[in-house]
């Protein structure tokens, strides 16, 4: 690969997009002096070939280097070689997927090889005109259907004009088997025609040197018997000898009677394994087997065959040199059958095999294959026809996901990077920003840094046997129930629906409103989840106690004498309380002055200065939460999802607040006045007016006459309710009933 060529004589248009400057890419020219852009001012320097919503066919053939990345010296050599091609490159931009072959620039080398390609396609497809589509060009075996030669060194019977050389291609397909023609049909090549004809010599030479059976047609049958028996009759020789030379061995030579006793009592039709171990015949030291005495079960049917098919009948015994010239008899044959050459044309039959060796047809096919394969390069022309028709369609659109991101930041909706594989529909709001999940270890560890709040689906459907995992960020709305477990429904851009399920939540600011009640949310769940802890502690402490003191009670009360009088209730000494009531009636006063106090000031304030003071409560709360929102909201960045899955991001490419509303839809109904027949039925509206409106003068009255009024010139009536009166009298009264409250010990 040529290194990249840093000229800066041609002239950029950039703009400011996703908090960073970026390339304009508008002009055929543009694309044409991509080697003269710095890299430094790529957005991407590579990416995968493999799961991006683009022809992966068109992505291949942009890889040049063939090492399943796309990466910034690929993007230069496929532009080079496009707009060397082409009279005016602004064609490109618009992405379609079919070409006039008359913008071929045919003062370039290589537009005249895809001008002549071209030419040839629209031929052998019998249409008319100067426009080919991607269809056309794609469908190989449409284009060369009609052809006898394609260039691939691979003849078919179409090939062929004479019916000899047809009748040797079928034979040879059939026989030896054929490989893939560019026209869909199965053919031969060269290799196969030398492998066919060199099997039918072998095999009408091998058929030449033939031997007579010894046996006829029982000749192959006579030497399997021979075969399995050949071992367990040499044994039995063997055995003899050693009979003869120890006759006190005989027996322990013979058949053992302990082991015929020990599966006896057994199916013996399920013994022959064991049965077929022991000798053949009975051993009693003469080296041969008489035919006529009974021979091992487990081989008579064997034994007694070949003995017929030998013509043995009218022999009273079977030595040894018997059954060596019976092995004898079969070597010729064996040896010539164990030499059996070009087999694979034997179903054929010798008539066939002599005729086509007669005919011999070889050189005639081998100068088919020549001829085809001489027009290789032509052939391979037109595939070139189809990988630019891929590119004409698709690279401009790489382009701008590559060099820019562009189709990310589009304003049209419709517009979708290559990296947006689809919609998420959850918790009333549509997700567009999607993306497949290519490793979940490299997500969990970078997704957090892309500060956006992003919820993690396994998906799955009918259509297709395997899960896909994806990513959707959620920018608008509430947190609500998007928990792990919750279901949604996934669609992707070809319109396949999914079934989705929560795995994992990375929990970032959604909007700053959000941020703004996001502390009450968590004073809420915290009290809520405090009232839960002490209740379920009391209830269990309450259960607790009832138990014991049920268990106890037999054992607590002790035992009345008879007539005994029943114990005298104790009688209620209000002096012994004094002191709890003394105590509550402080604490009741403290609080009463203690709101008193509160709305005292509040109320001394202007009504301007109770909204800042309210205002500023709420920003004390609120505010660290919104400005930490505002800042990471302002961080939010797509680059680690791109580099979690395969991406080298080299530009920062920031979601802004305003950008991040477009990439979540939430559901929004008309405004109407519905009513809901199983909702809860309250007072009427004026019974609500009417308690509201009493409440507000009952506490203004009782404001008044406390003289909590004073200040707005309201004087309460009863100057002895002032509050240092009050609390005077409150401080004497509990003095004194402390001081009458006797002490226990």
């Amino acid at each position: 690969m040529a290194i990249i060529n840093k000229n800066k004589g041609y002239k950029w248009e950039f703009q400011n997009i996703g908090g960073a400057s970026r390339v304009k890419i508008r002009s055929g020219a543009d694309i044409a002096h991509l080697d003269e852009l710095d890299p430094k001012m790529w957005t991407v320097l590579s990416c995968p070939v493999k799961g991006l919503e683009i022809d992966e066919k068109s992505l291949l053939y942009m890889d040049c280097d063939g090492d399943g990345k796309i990466r910034v010296n690929d993007v230069i050599c496929t532009s080079k070689w496009m707009t060397s091609a082409v009279r005016n490159p602004d064609v490109f931009l618009e992405g379609k997927d079919f070409f006039d072959i008359e913008q071929f620039n045919l003062e370039n080398e290589t537009g005249k090889i895809l001008y002549s390609s071209a030419r040839q396609i629209l031929g052998n497809l019998g249409k008319e005109g100067t426009i080919i589509s991607l269809v056309e060009a794609a469908d190989i075996a449409s284009i060369f259907s009609k052809t006898r030669f394609n260039g691939d060194g691979v003849i078919t019977e179409a090939s062929a004009d004479i019916q000899e050389d047809k009748s040797a291609i079928a034979a040879a397909l059939a026989v030896i088997g054929g490989v893939a023609d560019r026209s869909g049909e199965n053919g031969i090549t060269a290799e196969i025609i030398e492998a066919f004809y060199k099997n039918l010599a072998d095999y009408a030479s091998w058929l030449d040197a033939a031997v007579e059976a010894p046996c006829g047609d029982r000749t192959d049958e006579a030497i399997a018997l021979y075969n399995d028996l050949d071992a367990k009759v040499r044994d039995f020789f063997v055995r003899s000898a050693l009979a003869a030379f120890s006759p006190d061995s005989v027996s322990a030579l013979d058949v053992q009677t302990s082991l015929i006793g020990a599966i006896s009592a057994d199916n013996l039709s399920e013994k022959m394994a064991e049965i077929a171990a022991y000798p053949i015949s009975r051993v009693t030291g003469r080296p041969e087997i008489e035919l006529s005495a009974p021979v091992n079960p487990a081989w008579n049917d064997k034994f007694r065959t070949l003995m017929s098919i030998m013509e043995m009948s009218e022999a009273k015994v079977l030595t040894e040199e018997d059954w060596n010239a019976i092995g004898a008899r079969f070597a010729a044959y064996t040896s010539w059958k164990s030499s059996k050459a070009g087999e694979v044309v034997e179903t054929l039959g010798i008539d066939a095999v002599k005729s086509f060796l007669a005919q011999d047809r070889k050189e005639a096919l081998l100068s088919l294959v020549a001829e085809d394969a001489s027009l290789k390069a032509e052939a391979d022309n037109i595939a070139l026809v189809d990988k630019f028709l891929h590119l004409n369609r698709d690279f401009y659109r790489l382009l701008r996901n590559f060099v820019t991101l562009n189709d990310f930041y589009d304003k049209d909706s419709k517009t979708t990077a290559i990296f947006q594989s689809g919609r998420l529909l959850i918790d009333q709001r549509e997700c567009r920003f999607c993306m497949n999940v290519a490793d979940m270890g490299k997500h969990s560890t970078m997704a957090p840094t892309s500060g956006m709040f992003l919820v993690y689906c396994d998906c799955t459907t009918k259509a297709s046997p395997a899960k896909i995992q994806i990513v959707a960020a959620v920018t608008v709305g509430e947190i609500g129930d998007l928990i792990v477990g919750k279901n949604a429904v996934y669609y992707d851009n070809s319109g396949c629906e999914w079934d989705a399920v929560i795995t994992k939540v990375v929990d970032n600011p959604i909007s700053v409103a959000q941020a703004f009640w996001s502390p009450y949310r968590r004073m809420a769940k915290a009290v809520e989840n405090l009232i839960s802890k002490n209740a379920a502690d009391k209830d269990a402490k309450m259960m607790k106690d009832a138990t014991a003191k049920i268990n106890a009670a037999p054992a607590a009360v002790p035992a009345q004498p008879a007539g005994t009088p029943p114990a005298q209730a104790q009688p209620f000494d209000i002096g012994k309380f004094a002191g709890i009531f003394a105590a509550l009636g402080m604490a009741v006063g403290m609080i009463g002055s203690a709101i008193a106090s509160l709305a005292k000031g509040i109320f001394a304030l202007a009504w301007w200065q109770v909204i800042l003071a309210f205002v500023g409560v709420m920003l004390i709360i609120s505010g660290p939460a919104m400005i930490m929102a505002w800042m990471k909201l302002r961080r939010r960045n797509i680059a680690p999802l791109l580099n979690a899955n395969g991406w080298a991001v080299n530009a920062s490419s920031k979601i802004s607040i305003p950008f991040g509303e477009t990439l979540t839809d939430i559901a929004r109904f008309p405004k109407m006045k519905l009513k809901d027949p199983y909702a809860k039925r309250g007072l009427a509206p004026w019974k609500k007016w009417l308690i509201s409106l009493s409440v507000i003068i009952v506490v203004l009255v009782s404001l008044w006459l406390t003289g909590l009024l004073s200040w707005a010139g309201f004087n309460s009536p009863f100057q002895c309710c002032d509050e240092e009166v009050v609390e005077e009298v409150v401080e004497e009264v509990v003095e004194e009933v402390v001081m009458e409250t006797p002490v226990e010990e």
